[in-house]
């Protein structure tokens, strides 16, 4: 097989979902030469990630891709605004009602089709004279060394080595690069599937979220424009066992025991998309960086969905890392030097453990039925609901807004 030298890159992005080219869409004004490395053609249809799931996008989210640059096109494409959320513990009496008047924003966050999202990136990303594309190709050696980091890539029949100051690790939860890096990494199985599919209801949801937890596991049902039909997005999680029972259902009987579930807030379901199935689990790496290597989104960390943070947590290493690198070609640093990775890692620890926390809490506080358990949950409910101060807090987390936040999402150019 023949193999080419390629001339230096910046920056080497392996992964082209929605990770991977969202960072590249954050710097292609940066003056950084960057190569992204996908393994499946460079089309919204073949990408695993810009699938028929529906994502839950934080307000903060939407600032990040409006910043960039982004957003017209993904706004244009189709999103649904989430103007309340109702969260509630089935069969009991705790209830809690968030609204984006609460925190004095124009909505708490966005329902966006993965597809959609994946084809407004792509069609900014594909305009840009500033990022090459090497897909499909896969990443088949990594070696690091003081100068940069060289990736060993095969493509069709040819293999080529591409060298670089810094390799960004966007390959999701079973990262091959974080594998090659012998990155550790501690994972927790939650012995649960999400079942994600999309349905039409008789009513419609007026812009509302609703979070159900169930004994079998939380329930999301998500607002989605749907023409002359009322849709909603669904992410069912259960056990694995279970899940293989709803995929097998018809139509009629998934709907059935939908409605069961869920109850007749939006009236009836009415017909049933396309599902889905993803296992759940909990990952954290001990490193998020190493000289010339920098690991982000699905890389570094997977939360279970409840509450919807998953992606948002990924676009936000996104928005630091781009900051942090631009400000290091501001100054003439090298992007590879631990030194700069480093304030991308410590910046970001805390925000990772934080929404890992959260998400994990929420889970194992909600899944455990003892009565006196069950009943300090349903009070806490009743008490973000009536305290507007908590309530406040609980959004600002929910929304992308708590904490230190990159320049990207305070509305600022990078």
């Amino acid at each position: 097989m023949p193999m080419s030298q390629e001339a230096p890159y910046d920056l080497v992005i392996v992964g082209g979902g929605m990770v991977g080219a969202s960072l590249a869409c954050a710097l292609r004004d940066s003056g950084l030469k960057i190569l992204v490395v996908e393994a499946v053609p460079l089309t919204a249809a073949a990408q695993p990630s810009f699938d028929d799931r529906t994502i839950a996008l934080a307000y903060g989210g939407k600032r990040i891709f409006e910043t960039m640059g982004v957003w017209g096109a993904i706004d244009q494409l189709g999103v649904t605004p989430i103007e309340h959320i109702h969260v509630s513990d089935r069969g009991r009496f705790g209830f809690t009602r968030l609204h984006a008047q609460d925190a004095g924003l124009p909505a708490l966050g966005y329902v966006v089709e993965s597809r959609v999202l994946g084809a407004a990136l792509l069609s900014v990303v594909q305009r840009s004279p500033a990022i090459e594309w090497l897909c499909p190709a896969t990443v088949t050696d990594l070696r690091i060394d003081n100068d940069g980091a060289t990736l060993t890539v095969q493509q069709g029949g040819s293999t080529r080595t591409i060298t670089t100051r810094l390799v960004a690790a966007a390959d999701g939860a079973d990262s091959a690069v974080r594998d090659k890096l012998g990155i550790a990494f501690e994972r927790t199985e939650y012995d649960q599937t999400a079942v994600v599919t999309n349905a039409a209801v008789s009513q419609p949801s007026v812009g509302t979220a609703f979070e159900r937890f169930t004994e079998s596991g939380p329930l999301a049902i998500l607002p989605m424009r749907g023409g002359n039909e009322n849709r909603v997005g669904v992410v069912w999680s259960t056990s694995r066992a279970q899940a293989e029972t709803l995929l097998a259902w018809s139509d009629e009987e998934f709907l059935a025991h939908l409605q069961e579930r869920f109850g007749e807030r939006l009236g009836q379901f009415t017909r049933l998309g396309k599902r889905a199935s993803y296992p759940l689990r909990l990952t954290t790496i001990r490193e998020h960086v190493r000289p010339r290597a920098v690991m982000i989104g699905n890389a570094a960390h997977t939360v279970h969905p409840v509450a919807g943070q998953g992606f948002n947590l990924g676009l936000r290493d996104v928005a630091t890392l781009a900051e942090v690198l631009v400000d290091a070609r501001r100054e003439g640093r090298d992007p590879g030097d631990l030194a700069v990775l480093q304030r991308y890692a410590d910046w970001r620890v805390k925000d990772n453990r934080m929404i890992s926390s959260f998400t994990n809490s929420l889970l194992r506080v909600f899944a455990n039925d003892i009565p006196p358990l069950a009943l300090l949950r349903n009070l806490g409910l009743i008490a973000v609901d009536l305290l507007p101060p908590v309530k406040r807090g609980f959004i600002r987390v929910t929304s992308g807004l708590a904490g230190r936040l990159p320049r990207l999402a305070r509305g600022l150019p990078l």
